[in-house]
């Protein structure tokens, strides 16, 4: 199906992006199950998000959802090995194996030394259900693009991984389960992954990574700049075949970009920590704090965050640039950007793995919960996150029309000429 569509002939480039997070993936699982929904009633009940999305991103556990999403099922190749309904069953299966919480019955004291010796959990069996799940699946067999961010900890330095790259490249193409294991091996809770990549040639790139929340822990702007270099090469591409059609060689360059971007929730409003509780803090305390690893927790959200920064700062600039100017086109309106996120967080939900039924349970009515608050954007100045009633209602109302959108995308590139 997919050799089918004439890109073409639609007007957007199609983003899914999902924070890193831990077990609050249960939170962006609801809300992508409510649009998966919105897209069967409009299209059928054969809808699935990879059908929709050029572009699905993820980094940690989103870099699972995204693989599980756009990973091909084993039985029947056009179909995903998960719909978005089996996300939230998946975590709520499997979370509590990954992050065995502590036996209380030994002392306190003998737990937190363990914790400080090594990772809070051996990966075993993660490990084990990814390749299950995943088997030898390489991500050059993504039904969509999947772009996964890790950091190579070896050479200090960033591996953005994307299905184009894999396709081009067999030193770029890992193994999913490899992938996964990568992007979500997060310091302190998990050991970090090594693996080996073999070429045709006998070529062997090896690869030292530990989880990609470290460089882009929302990884909304690295698929947008990867996204944008696809465009480049494209139009390129298609310019040295039909350079004479400069309207479609335009409309290739000029494709604006639709884009759902989805958090996973944090406690910024009710606050984590102080600056007088830091100051007493050394080496021990900043890595863990009763039952909490304050370094962790600072660099995921401040990677986030400033993502989100960036992107608000470029559509709400834009956006009030040209809205009162009819003879520009408004590459970069508000409305082609949704972010949804809690910012309300508390207590055990906050965590990333303490993985109790009852926990579980509540981060999945926190999702619930969140399709029916007022859209939010992140202010600028103070950081919070502020609802927008007069623009788009409820995240449940956005999501609906940003279904409507999708589906209209996906018609128009399977018009008849």
């Amino acid at each position: 199906m997919a050799s089918e569509v004439d890109y073409r002939k639609g007007e957007y480039r199609t983003i899914l992006s999902i924070d890193g997070g831990g077990i609050r993936g249960i939170i962006p699982g609801v809300i992508l199950e409510f649009l998966e929904t919105e897209l069967k009633k409009l299209d059928g009940e054969n809808a699935r998000l990879a059908d929709y999305f050029d572009v699905i991103a993820g980094t940690s556990t989103g870099g699972l959802v995204a693989s599980m999403l756009a990973a091909p099922d084993k039985d029947n190749h056009n179909k995903p090995l998960f719909a978005a309904k089996d996300i939230v069953p998946f975590y709520k299966d499997h979370a509590p194996k990954i992050f065995p919480q502590p036996n209380y019955f030994l002392s306190s004291v003998v737990n937190k030394f363990w914790k400080v010796l090594g990772p809070k959990y051996d990966g075993v069996y993660l490990k084990s259900l990814l390749k299950k799940k995943l088997g030898d699946l390489t991500l050059k067999e993504t039904l969509t693009q999947v772009i996964i961010p890790t950091f190579n900890i070896k050479y200090l330095f960033p591996v953005i991984f994307t299905t184009v790259q894999a396709k081009m490249d067999e030193l770029n193409n890992p193994k999913l389960a490899d992938l996964c294991l990568s992007t979500s091996a997060a310091p302190t809770y998990l050991p970090g992954h090594e693996f080996e990549i073999k070429n045709s040639e006998g070529t062997v790139r090896k690869f030292d990574m530990i989880d990609g929340g470290v460089a882009a822990n929302n990884p909304t702007l690295t698929a947008i700049m990867h996204e944008r270099k696809e465009m480049i090469i494209r139009k390129e591409l298609e310019s040295e075949k039909i350079c004479e059609e400069e309207d479609v060689c335009d409309n290739i360059s000029s494709k604006k970009m639709l884009i759902l971007s989805l958090g996973t929730g944090t406690p910024k409003k009710n606050g984590k920590y102080s600056a007088a509780d830091s100051s007493k803090w050394g080496v021990l305390g900043w890595v863990y704090n009763n039952g909490t690893t304050p370094i962790i927790d600072i660099f995921s959200d401040a990677s986030a965050d400033m993502v989100d920064y960036h992107i608000g700062t470029i559509f709400q600039y834009e956006h009030n640039v040209h809205k009162n100017d009819n003879n520009k086109r408004d590459h970069l309106r508000k409305k082609d950007y949704l972010r949804i996120q809690d910012d309300t967080l508390t207590g055990d939900l906050a965590s990333v793995d303490i993985a109790t039924k009852e926990n579980l349970e509540n981060l999945e009515k926190v999702g619930k919960n969140l399709l029916k608050k007022i859209v939010s954007r992140v202010n600028l100045t103070t950081g919070d996150f502020e609802e927008l009633p007069q623009e788009k209602g409820t995240n449940e109302d956005a999501l609906i029309q940003f279904a409507k959108r999708l589906s209209q995308e996906r018609k128009l590139r399977f018009a008849n000429q």
